[in-house]
């Protein structure tokens, strides 16, 4: 059942990268429940070209089928971080915030790019903090033990949580632009 606000993308086609597990997953499914039609894609490559290099691409070339197809109230939402606000003291990050931060600048400059072009098409980050996702595992591909207990000192968002947010921003009246959300587990300190 369509939740209020989400009858106008009834039918309307939704990409949504990273489909095939965790945050992505969870944002295909809530989209399918909304009546939307998804397509959804996934990679195996490294975090880099994803996080700046594939999200450019995908975002211009989202925005080059909505002129062609003559969308003029779409919305490109990028799934963030909170790294894409602040840098942790850990030398691990430092490198994955720089990343954030540029889809951070991207998502703003891409917005402010929207209006210049006049098009009601709008532009939202959403920056969850910690997330129960394989993330961790990644981050500490070395130390199974330390990834696990990332997850067991909070309770963590959810993936569910982060496409929860997705739902709510679709939803909101068209004349309304959200640019950030920022979202993260109630313990979470940083």
């Amino acid at each position: 059942m369509a939740r209020p606000g989400m009858e106008r993308w009834r039918d309307r086609l939704a990409l949504v990268t990273g489909a095939s597990g965790g945050i992505g997953a969870a944002v295909a499914r809530a989209l399918v429940q909304q009546g939307l039609k998804v397509v959804g894609c996934a990679r195996t490559v490294g975090n880099i070209e994803v996080n700046v290099l594939a999200l450019s691409i995908c975002t211009r070339e989202a925005y080059q089928s909505m002129k062609e197809r003559n969308v003029d109230d779409g919305h490109i939402i990028n799934i963030n971080s909170m790294s894409g606000h602040r840098v942790l003291p850990l030398s691990v990050t430092h490198f994955y915030s720089a990343t954030k931060y540029a889809v951070t600048a991207l998502t703003e400059g891409l917005r402010q790019e929207l209006r210049e072009a006049q098009t009601h098409i709008r532009a939202t980050c959403i920056s969850p903090g910690v997330v129960e996702t394989q993330f961790a595992f990644k981050l500490h591909d070395k130390d199974p033990e330390k990834a696990a207990a990332t997850y067991e000192q909070m309770k963590c968002l959810k993936p569910e949580d982060v496409a929860e947010a997705v739902i709510y921003v679709l939803s909101t009246p068209a004349h309304i632009q959200i640019g950030d959300i920022q979202m993260r587990p109630t313990e979470q300190v940083t």
